[in-house]
């Protein structure tokens, strides 16, 4: 008796306290057996049950465990630190510090730590955390920025117009705390099934009473309606379903997600490395009367061997990898973040902005402007000009992963009703991958509590979210979502914190996986849910009728509780989709 009282205290004081918070749990039964054991003097019974229970439990804890560290990580990654200019010096201050007004140095490589207008200097800032687009932007004199951007090439002195508490990085920050705060636990199946089975025990135990008066009859109903097919089926096939999708390079953190994962709805892609391949690539090359498309993109790449920009070592590779490649210019000279130039085979070759081939060959302004006005003026470019004459342009572009026109078709075909796509990049960008990808809900021009508002709106109309993102900026959205999905590979680390399920592997597709294995995984729980709640209703009648004593009765229930366990270890044999 002593070692059920002390066994089984902590059992039923976890069910009165989730009780106490308006949690109707599946262990409730449980607790009540224990407790009736223990009046009747039946302690082996008693001590079955609480075995039955922790063990459920632990399992629950193994298939539920998450330790996000996601605010940690974004606070951590925040400057601490800002380059105060005063007058003629430089003077290092705390970035809490800093007022409004206050001037500042960024220096190359550094991350702009107070949202700001340039006022001296010219530079590329990388905002791929902030808004998700791959592309560098250009800033000059009287360009805002925003805290969270990296300094790529040049020193920027920046008039700060936010404190750093108001900062747009000091908003991601708050947003992640936000959404993890409220975002409303998910309810296991077993506790959905307890709903309506620990209400129909007490009336079996009610009228096993009424009719024989017997206190036994009570505490046997009880031992074989101990609902351990709740307890342990899901638990069992979760976990089965994580292994399973561990073989696919799907980490799933935690077992609700994978469950909350089945019952999908809508699927929210960010564009930005997740659709898109995320790096800045060499979309087309465009040449100048009869010179060969493959010369412009030689010449201008032997050129932009001496640059350290992004865009330089794009064309580089870009050029590399068609077999064009010569060998690097001489006497090159660099105007940072506006172009390049040098010698190769006696051509003085220029590589860069339409400002800055203008500039320097005035001849080239006319043919350049009908360039403009025959092909996308808006998109990334960079001119080419060979002896003062221009060769040439070469245009970026964040270019489409194979396959995700076939799985937005599958994901539609498997039940989904809603595909959006949401990114930072420029509205028409945006569209344009979407017509590609088969998409018709795009939005672009997003910050990240604009994602997170369209995030928010579709779980208010009751859908079941999967967002899907790589970057700091996609995190608040990803801790908003029913399940928040993060491409570990390619993407930022904190967005891999944010998030509920993580793919190792760079491919969006397994996504399509992901979802099958959580539906196959819930199937097999549910059917060992069912079949455990027959027998126990059956056993139930039984053990009210004096049929089963109570030691019996949670004899059988463990029996009852072999099969559940063999049945939801199928979930562990999920067929394998796709390529591994």
């Amino acid at each position: 008796m002593i070692g059920l009282v002390l066994c089984g205290a902590p059992v039923v004081y976890s069910t009165v306290r989730g009780l106490l918070r308006g949690k109707f749990a599946a262990d409730v039964i449980a607790s009540m057996t224990v407790v009736t054991a223990l009046v009747l003097g039946h302690p082996v019974v008693g001590l079955v049950i609480v075995v039955m229970q922790t063990g459920g439990e632990a399992l629950e804890r193994m298939a539920g465990a998450r330790a996000t560290n996601a605010l940690r990580a974004l606070q951590e990654s925040a400057p601490t630190k800002a380059h105060q200019i005063t007058g003629d010096t430089v003077e290092d201050v705390p970035v809490a510090k800093m007022k409004t007004g206050d001037l500042i140095l960024v220096r190359p490589g550094e991350i702009v730590p107070c949202d700001g207008e340039v006022v001296a200097g010219t530079s590329h800032l990388d905002t791929a955390t902030l808004t998700g687009e791959p592309i560098p932007r250009k800033v000059t004199p009287g360009s805002a920025v925003m805290s969270g951007s990296i300094n790529q090439e040049s020193p920027l002195q920046v008039r700060t117009t936010a404190v750093a508490e108001e900062s747009q990085f000091a908003k991601i920050v708050a947003l992640v705390r936000e959404a993890q705060s409220s975002k409303a636990p998910l309810q296991r199946i077993a506790d959905r099934f307890a709903i309506w089975f620990t209400p129909a025990t007490v009336v079996v135990c009610t009228i096993a009473y009424l009719v024989s008066g017997e206190w036994e009859r009570v505490l046997a109903v009880l031992a074989i309606a101990t609902p351990c097919p709740l307890i342990l089926a899901t638990p069992v096939a979760i976990l089965g379903g994580m292994n399973t999708s561990a073989r696919r390079q799907i980490l799933v953190r935690n077992g609700g997600a994978l469950e909350a994962l089945a019952r999908t709805t809508a699927v929210v892609f960010d564009k930005t490395g997740t659709i898109t391949i995320g790096q800045p690539k060499v979309s087309r090359v465009v040449a100048v009367d009869s010179i060969p498309e493959s010369e412009v993109l030689r010449l201008a790449s032997s050129v932009e061997q001496g640059s350290g920009h992004l865009l330089a070592r794009t064309l580089v590779t870009e050029a590399r990898e068609r077999g064009v490649l010569a060998e690097a210019a001489t006497s090159v000279v660099e105007a940072p973040g506006r172009g390049v130039e040098g010698e190769i085979h006696g051509y003085r070759v220029a590589v860069g902005a339409r400002s800055f081939i203008g500039e320097r060959y005035p001849g080239t302004r006319e043919l350049m402007s009908d360039l403009d006005t025959r092909h996308d003026p808006s998109s990334l470019r960079a001119y080419v000009a060979v002896d003062g004459e221009l060769a040439g342009l070469v245009e970026y572009g964040d270019m489409m992963r194979e396959g995700i026109a076939d799985l937005v078709t599958s994901l539609r075909s498997s039940g989904i009703k809603h595909v959006v796509l949401l990114s930072g990049d420029r509205a028409e960008t945006v569209r344009e991958i979407a017509r590609q990808a088969g998409i018709d809900d795009a939005r672009g021009d997003m910050l990240p509590e604009d994602k997170v508002e369209v995030v928010r709106r579709l779980v208010h109309n009751g859908e079941s979210v999967i967002m899907m993102g790589d970057g700091t900026n996609d995190a608040p959205a990803l801790g908003t979502a029913t399940v928040g999905v993060a491409l570990a590979s390619h993407g930022r680390g904190i967005a891999t914190e944010a998030a509920d399920i993580i793919f190792l592997a760079d491919d969006p597709s397994r996504l399509l996986d992901a979802i099958r294995i959580s539906r196959r995984t819930m199937r097999v729980a549910r059917q060992s849910i069912w079949f455990g709640l027959g027998v126990s209703v059956i056993g139930m009648l039984f053990a009210a009728s004096g049929a089963i004593v109570p030691l019996a009765g949670a004899a059988i229930q463990e029996v009852v509780d072999l099969g559940v366990i063999l049945n939801a270890l199928r979930a562990s044999r999920s067929p394998m989709y796709g390529k591994r």
